[in-house]
């Protein structure tokens, strides 16, 4: 066999990128398996609206949280566990699938440490983004689910790395946010032809905000080849 035809692409993987897609893999599962009445008996079919009741993220929670001055560990605790639970199917595999291209891209450059501080700080800034569009504007939003927030985070983490790049190449730096475009390009689109959008759309834009800017401590020497960059204009 030819010299690396033998190597598996799944083993390249990160290990840090595996410990956040596997719960996602793991849910799908039990959802799937309580759907056919192989567990969960006759409730099996509620597992993933009972999961989703747990884990979604509802900005009114922490609103009122802030205007009864009392804090509740279980509803905080959202925060972090919406990214793992999905509406379906179809949203847990586009999730697993960008979350496996780009973690494998952007987790090769960070520190296993700073890898989750990525995924977790564009999913809790995307989600209070999102409460603070809700607080101000007084629009009923529905509750975040799934893991497109940090998704974009790590889309955010990718286009930095590129305009870093590009930057040291003195190439066009504007061409590291082409990916972000296409996006919203066809989030746009999909929203006009199914007009489903919600405003969803703001926590993942401020997670894309939060995962380029997280990229200026987390990556090695990030700071200074950035102000490099600059410098070069």
């Amino acid at each position: 066999m030819r010299p690396g035809y033998d190597e598996s692409p799944i083993n390249q993987l990160p290990p840090v990128v595996w410990a956040l897609v596997l719960p996602m893999i793991a849910a799908e599962i039990v959802f799937g398996l309580g759907s056919i009445g192989m567990i969960g008996g006759a409730e099996g079919i509620g597992l993933r609206l009972n999961a989703l009741q747990m884990a979604a993220y509802i900005p009114e929670y922490p609103i009122r949280m802030w205007e009864l001055g009392i804090f509740d560990a279980r509803q905080a605790a959202r925060v972090l566990s919406y990214p793992f639970v999905h509406g379906s199917v179809t949203h847990a595999l586009f999730v697993i699938v960008f979350t496996l291209a780009l973690g494998k891209m952007v987790a090769e450059q960070f520190r296993p440490w700073a890898f989750f501080v990525l995924f977790f700080g564009a999913a809790i800034g995307g989600a209070l983004v999102y409460t603070l569009f809700a607080a101000f504007t007084g629009i009923r939003v529905e509750p975040l689910i799934g893991g497109y927030p940090p998704v974009y985070g790590l889309v955010g983490a990718f286009t930095f790395l590129l305009w870093v790049r590009l930057g040291m190449e003195n190439a066009n730096r504007m061409r590291a946010f082409t990916l972000i475009g296409m996006l919203l390009l066809f989030q746009l689109t999909f929203g006009l032809i199914f007009g489903n959008a919600g405003y969803s759309w703001i926590a993942e834009i401020a997670g894309f905000g939060i995962g380029f800017l997280l990229c200026f401590v987390l990556v090695p020497g990030g700071w200074r080849r950035a102000m490099q960059v600059i410098r070069r204009r």
